[in-house]
Protein backbone atom coordinates (compact mmCIF):
# COMPACT_ATOMS: atom_id res chain seq x y z
CA UNK A 1 0.00 0.00 0.00
CA UNK A 2 2.79 2.39 0.79
CA UNK A 3 4.52 1.86 -2.45
CA UNK A 4 1.36 2.39 -4.57
CA UNK A 5 1.05 6.35 -2.18
CA UNK A 6 4.23 6.79 -3.08
CA UNK A 7 3.86 6.78 -6.94
CA UNK A 8 0.28 8.43 -6.56
CA UNK A 9 -0.71 12.26 -5.73
CA UNK A 10 1.41 12.60 -2.24
CA UNK A 11 4.66 11.11 -4.28
CA UNK A 12 3.85 13.86 -6.96
CA UNK A 13 3.53 16.46 -4.23
CA UNK A 14 6.64 15.77 -3.01
CA UNK A 15 8.54 15.71 -6.34
CA UNK A 16 6.91 19.37 -6.94
CA UNK A 17 8.46 20.41 -3.72
CA UNK A 18 11.46 19.19 -3.84
CA UNK A 19 12.03 20.91 -7.46
CA UNK A 20 10.49 24.26 -5.90
CA UNK A 21 13.03 24.17 -3.19
CA UNK A 22 15.99 22.60 -5.16
CA UNK A 23 15.15 25.28 -7.40
CA UNK A 24 15.62 22.52 -11.00
CA UNK A 25 14.65 19.50 -11.80
CA UNK A 26 17.80 18.10 -11.58
CA UNK A 27 18.32 18.72 -8.26
CA UNK A 28 15.61 17.30 -7.45
CA UNK A 29 15.95 14.35 -9.27
CA UNK A 30 19.40 13.99 -7.34
CA UNK A 31 17.28 14.18 -4.42
CA UNK A 32 14.75 11.75 -4.89
CA UNK A 33 16.77 8.90 -6.55
CA UNK A 34 14.45 9.58 -9.81
CA UNK A 35 15.62 10.76 -13.25
CA UNK A 36 15.49 14.02 -14.40
CA UNK A 37 12.61 13.01 -17.08
CA UNK A 38 10.58 11.10 -14.08
CA UNK A 39 10.49 14.29 -12.26
CA UNK A 40 9.40 16.74 -14.75
CA UNK A 41 6.99 14.25 -15.61
CA UNK A 42 5.33 14.05 -12.39
CA UNK A 43 5.17 17.52 -12.24
CA UNK A 44 3.33 17.57 -15.31
CA UNK A 45 0.50 15.31 -14.60
CA UNK A 46 0.49 17.72 -11.73
CA UNK A 47 0.15 20.27 -13.74
CA UNK A 48 -2.78 18.54 -15.78
CA UNK A 49 -4.62 16.64 -13.03
CA UNK A 50 -4.95 20.77 -11.46
CA UNK A 51 -5.56 22.26 -15.23
CA UNK A 52 -3.35 25.24 -13.64
CA UNK A 53 0.31 26.27 -14.54
CA UNK A 54 2.20 25.74 -11.16
CA UNK A 55 5.81 26.26 -12.69
CA UNK A 56 6.94 28.56 -15.48
CA UNK A 57 10.13 27.00 -16.91
CA UNK A 58 13.12 29.14 -18.31
CA UNK A 59 16.44 27.90 -19.78
CA UNK A 60 17.71 29.67 -16.82
CA UNK A 61 15.39 29.54 -14.02
CA UNK A 62 12.26 28.48 -12.48
CA UNK A 63 9.61 30.71 -11.25
CA UNK A 64 6.58 29.57 -9.14
CA UNK A 65 3.29 30.91 -10.84
CA UNK A 66 0.73 32.88 -8.68
CA UNK A 67 -1.28 29.52 -7.71
CA UNK A 68 1.98 27.78 -7.41
CA UNK A 69 2.78 29.34 -4.78
CA UNK A 70 -0.34 28.94 -3.35
CA UNK A 71 -0.60 25.27 -4.27
CA UNK A 72 2.91 25.04 -2.66
CA UNK A 73 2.09 26.11 0.76
CA UNK A 74 -1.01 23.83 0.69
CA UNK A 75 0.91 20.61 -0.45
CA UNK A 76 3.67 21.60 3.04
CA UNK A 77 0.61 21.31 5.14
CA UNK A 78 -0.68 18.43 3.79
CA UNK A 79 2.92 16.36 3.41
CA UNK A 80 3.54 17.55 6.88
CA UNK A 81 0.26 16.13 8.43
CA UNK A 82 1.36 12.68 7.09
CA UNK A 83 4.19 13.00 8.59
CA UNK A 84 2.62 13.96 11.71
CA UNK A 85 -0.19 10.73 11.11
CA UNK A 86 2.68 8.30 10.65
CA UNK A 87 4.64 9.56 13.47
CA UNK A 88 1.55 9.22 15.52
CA UNK A 89 0.55 5.91 14.76
CA UNK A 90 4.00 4.88 14.93
CA UNK A 91 4.17 5.94 18.73
CA UNK A 92 6.91 8.25 17.81
CA UNK A 93 7.27 11.75 19.75
CA UNK A 94 7.43 14.38 17.99
CA UNK A 95 8.93 18.01 19.55
CA UNK A 96 6.76 20.82 19.11
CA UNK A 97 8.55 23.16 16.70
CA UNK A 98 7.63 25.88 14.56
CA UNK A 99 5.67 28.95 14.51
CA UNK A 100 2.20 28.71 16.27
CA UNK A 101 -0.60 31.44 15.69
CA UNK A 102 -2.83 32.26 18.45
CA UNK A 103 -5.83 34.71 18.59
CA UNK A 104 -7.87 35.52 21.31
CA UNK A 105 -10.33 38.38 22.09
CA UNK A 106 -8.11 41.47 23.84
CA UNK A 107 -9.63 41.79 27.46
CA UNK A 108 -10.13 37.89 28.11
CA UNK A 109 -6.70 37.33 26.53
CA UNK A 110 -5.05 39.89 29.07
CA UNK A 111 -6.55 37.74 31.93
CA UNK A 112 -6.39 34.23 31.23
CA UNK A 113 -4.50 33.73 27.98
CA UNK A 114 -1.33 35.83 27.92
CA UNK A 115 -0.01 34.18 30.83
CA UNK A 116 0.03 30.90 29.48
CA UNK A 117 1.80 31.97 26.14
CA UNK A 118 4.93 33.02 28.45
CA UNK A 119 4.34 29.37 29.92
CA UNK A 120 4.12 27.43 26.66
CA UNK A 121 6.90 29.32 25.52
CA UNK A 122 8.93 28.43 28.12
CA UNK A 123 8.10 24.76 28.17
CA UNK A 124 8.93 24.49 23.86
CA UNK A 125 11.45 26.65 23.11
CA UNK A 126 11.33 26.06 19.81
CA UNK A 127 8.20 27.00 19.27
CA UNK A 128 7.44 30.63 18.06
CA UNK A 129 4.37 31.68 19.10
CA UNK A 130 2.52 34.64 17.24
CA UNK A 131 -0.06 35.92 19.76
CA UNK A 132 -2.98 38.44 17.81
CA UNK A 133 -6.01 39.81 19.66
CA UNK A 134 -9.09 40.63 17.49
CA UNK A 135 -13.31 40.95 18.81
CA UNK A 136 -14.89 39.04 15.61
CA UNK A 137 -15.30 35.65 15.27
CA UNK A 138 -11.80 34.19 13.51
CA UNK A 139 -11.66 33.31 9.53
CA UNK A 140 -9.01 30.83 10.97
CA UNK A 141 -8.73 29.16 7.24
CA UNK A 142 -7.71 32.09 5.49
CA UNK A 143 -5.74 33.98 8.44
CA UNK A 144 -3.68 31.08 8.78
CA UNK A 145 -4.49 31.06 12.29
CA UNK A 146 -3.70 27.82 14.55
CA UNK A 147 -6.21 28.21 17.66
CA UNK A 148 -8.47 30.62 18.73
CA UNK A 149 -10.50 31.49 22.04
CA UNK A 150 -13.47 32.91 21.71
CA UNK A 151 -16.44 33.89 23.66
CA UNK A 152 -20.40 33.99 22.51
CA UNK A 153 -23.26 33.02 23.88
CA UNK A 154 -24.12 31.31 20.36
CA UNK A 155 -21.20 30.28 18.01
CA UNK A 156 -21.35 31.34 14.21
CA UNK A 157 -21.92 28.92 11.86
CA UNK A 158 -19.02 27.83 10.23
CA UNK A 159 -16.39 25.03 9.46
CA UNK A 160 -14.51 25.09 12.27
CA UNK A 161 -13.55 22.66 15.14
CA UNK A 162 -14.95 24.21 18.64
CA UNK A 163 -14.49 22.95 21.68
CA UNK A 164 -16.08 24.09 24.67
CA UNK A 165 -13.53 25.12 27.89
CA UNK A 166 -15.66 27.12 30.43
CA UNK A 167 -17.71 29.72 30.51
CA UNK A 168 -18.60 33.11 32.17
CA UNK A 169 -20.85 36.14 32.59
CA UNK A 170 -21.55 39.78 32.72
CA UNK A 171 -22.38 41.25 35.76
CA UNK A 172 -24.03 44.77 36.55
CA UNK A 173 -21.51 47.17 38.32
CA UNK A 174 -21.10 50.89 39.16
CA UNK A 175 -18.64 52.82 41.31
CA UNK A 176 -19.08 53.73 44.53
CA UNK A 177 -19.22 57.15 44.72
CA UNK A 178 -21.90 57.06 41.35
CA UNK A 179 -24.04 54.46 43.67
CA UNK A 180 -23.89 57.31 46.48
CA UNK A 181 -24.82 60.31 44.41
CA UNK A 182 -27.94 58.59 42.71
CA UNK A 183 -28.90 55.79 44.41
CA UNK A 184 -28.63 52.25 44.06
CA UNK A 185 -31.54 50.09 41.76
CA UNK A 186 -33.68 47.63 43.44
CA UNK A 187 -34.79 46.34 40.33
CA UNK A 188 -34.09 45.61 36.45
CA UNK A 189 -37.25 48.33 35.92
CA UNK A 190 -35.23 50.90 38.16
CA UNK A 191 -32.03 50.63 35.68
CA UNK A 192 -34.18 52.75 33.46
CA UNK A 193 -33.74 55.69 35.78
CA UNK A 194 -29.38 55.02 35.73
CA UNK A 195 -26.55 56.53 33.06
CA UNK A 196 -25.75 52.86 31.63
CA UNK A 197 -22.64 51.95 29.85
CA UNK A 198 -22.96 49.49 27.00
CA UNK A 199 -20.59 47.05 25.07
CA UNK A 200 -21.11 46.18 21.19
CA UNK A 201 -19.29 44.06 19.48
CA UNK A 202 -19.51 40.96 17.39
CA UNK A 203 -20.00 38.87 20.55
CA UNK A 204 -22.35 41.24 22.23
CA UNK A 205 -25.16 43.44 20.96
CA UNK A 206 -26.06 47.13 23.44
CA UNK A 207 -28.81 45.23 24.46
CA UNK A 208 -28.61 43.61 28.29
CA UNK A 209 -30.40 39.81 28.65
CA UNK A 210 -30.37 39.57 32.31
CA UNK A 211 -31.82 36.33 34.59
CA UNK A 212 -31.81 35.61 38.05
CA UNK A 213 -32.47 31.86 37.23
CA UNK A 214 -36.19 31.72 37.05
CA UNK A 215 -36.74 34.65 34.08
CA UNK A 216 -34.93 36.45 31.69
CA UNK A 217 -35.78 40.04 30.77
CA UNK A 218 -34.37 41.90 27.51
CA UNK A 219 -33.63 45.84 28.51
CA UNK A 220 -32.86 48.52 26.27
CA UNK A 221 -30.71 50.87 27.96
CA UNK A 222 -29.45 54.05 27.68
CA UNK A 223 -26.82 56.34 28.58
CA UNK A 224 -23.22 58.08 27.33
CA UNK A 225 -21.47 55.90 26.38
CA UNK A 226 -21.18 52.55 24.00
CA UNK A 227 -17.67 50.91 23.54
CA UNK A 228 -16.61 48.01 21.26
CA UNK A 229 -14.27 46.03 24.08
CA UNK A 230 -14.73 45.61 27.76
CA UNK A 231 -11.49 48.05 28.72
CA UNK A 232 -13.35 51.16 27.91
CA UNK A 233 -16.29 50.29 29.57
CA UNK A 234 -14.80 49.27 32.81
CA UNK A 235 -12.63 52.64 32.69
CA UNK A 236 -15.89 54.56 32.66
CA UNK A 237 -17.83 52.90 35.15
CA UNK A 238 -14.75 53.22 37.46
CA UNK A 239 -15.02 57.04 37.01
CA UNK A 240 -18.36 57.50 38.39
CA UNK A 241 -19.80 57.73 34.57
CA UNK A 242 -22.53 55.06 35.52
CA UNK A 243 -23.79 51.21 36.02
CA UNK A 244 -22.23 48.85 32.99
CA UNK A 245 -23.11 44.89 32.45
CA UNK A 246 -19.30 44.44 32.49
CA UNK A 247 -17.89 40.39 31.73
CA UNK A 248 -17.25 39.06 35.51
CA UNK A 249 -13.21 38.60 33.95
CA UNK A 250 -12.95 42.45 33.59
CA UNK A 251 -14.95 43.53 36.60
CA UNK A 252 -13.28 41.31 39.28
CA UNK A 253 -10.07 42.38 40.56
CA UNK A 254 -11.61 46.07 40.72
CA UNK A 255 -14.95 44.59 42.83
CA UNK A 256 -12.20 43.02 44.72
CA UNK A 257 -10.33 46.25 45.25
CA UNK A 258 -13.64 48.25 46.11
CA UNK A 259 -13.34 50.12 43.00
CA UNK A 260 -16.27 49.03 41.86
CA UNK A 261 -20.07 47.39 43.53
CA UNK A 262 -21.52 44.91 42.60
CA UNK A 263 -25.53 46.22 41.72
CA UNK A 264 -28.43 43.56 41.86
CA UNK A 265 -26.16 40.74 42.26
CA UNK A 266 -28.62 38.45 42.08
CA UNK A 267 -28.94 39.28 38.29
CA UNK A 268 -26.49 38.36 35.53
CA UNK A 269 -26.44 37.84 31.93
CA UNK A 270 -26.86 34.37 30.80
CA UNK A 271 -24.20 32.39 30.68
CA UNK A 272 -20.97 33.29 27.95
CA UNK A 273 -19.26 30.18 26.42
CA UNK A 274 -15.69 30.24 25.83
CA UNK A 275 -14.94 28.38 22.90
CA UNK A 276 -11.58 27.29 21.52
CA UNK A 277 -11.52 27.08 17.47
CA UNK A 278 -9.47 25.28 15.34
CA UNK A 279 -9.55 24.55 11.47
CA UNK A 280 -11.11 21.27 11.15
CA UNK A 281 -8.37 18.80 10.09
CA UNK A 282 -8.11 15.21 11.75
CA UNK A 283 -4.41 15.60 12.61
CA UNK A 284 -2.84 18.15 14.64
CA UNK A 285 0.94 19.32 14.83
CA UNK A 286 2.82 18.60 17.82
CA UNK A 287 2.72 22.73 18.75
CA UNK A 288 -1.23 22.73 18.08
CA UNK A 289 -1.70 19.91 19.87
CA UNK A 290 0.66 20.91 22.93
CA UNK A 291 -1.38 24.25 23.52
CA UNK A 292 -4.42 22.99 23.18
CA UNK A 293 -3.46 20.66 25.75
CA UNK A 294 -2.53 23.90 28.08
CA UNK A 295 -5.58 25.45 27.61
CA UNK A 296 -7.53 22.67 28.44
CA UNK A 297 -5.74 22.13 31.59
CA UNK A 298 -5.05 25.62 33.11
CA UNK A 299 -8.15 27.85 31.62
CA UNK A 300 -11.26 25.82 33.00
CA UNK A 301 -9.78 26.31 36.51
CA UNK A 302 -8.78 29.78 35.92
CA UNK A 303 -12.84 30.65 35.33
CA UNK A 304 -13.73 28.84 38.44
CA UNK A 305 -11.70 30.64 40.43
CA UNK A 306 -13.18 34.10 39.47
CA UNK A 307 -16.91 32.55 39.17
CA UNK A 308 -16.40 31.07 42.85
CA UNK A 309 -15.80 35.14 44.44
CA UNK A 310 -16.76 37.99 43.21
CA UNK A 311 -17.93 39.97 45.92
CA UNK A 312 -18.63 43.67 46.16
CA UNK A 313 -22.00 43.54 46.54
CA UNK A 314 -23.83 47.50 46.54
CA UNK A 315 -24.91 47.76 50.17
CA UNK A 316 -28.22 49.30 50.62
CA UNK A 317 -26.90 51.13 53.69
CA UNK A 318 -25.31 54.07 51.38
CA UNK A 319 -28.58 53.99 49.24
CA UNK A 320 -29.12 58.31 49.18
CA UNK A 321 -32.23 59.59 47.26
CA UNK A 322 -31.73 60.38 43.87
CA UNK A 323 -32.14 63.52 42.66
CA UNK A 324 -35.66 64.99 41.91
Amino acid sequence: MRKNLDYGLLHAMTAFLRVVDAGSFTAAASQMALTTAQVSRLVSELEKRLQAKLLQRTTRRLMLTSVGERYANQCRSILDLVTEAESGVGGAHVEPSGRLRVRCMAAFGDRYVVPLVSKYCAMYPKVMVEYSTSQHAPDLIAEGVDVSVYLAQRLPDSNLVAQRLGETHGVLCAAPGYLDQRGIPRSVEELADHACLRIANPSTTPQWAMTNGKRTVMLDPTGPLVGDNPEVVLHAACSGLGIAMLPLFSAVDRVRNGELAIVLPQWRSPAIGVYLLMPSRKFLEAKVRTWIELLKSELPAALERDASSSGGKASPARRKARPV
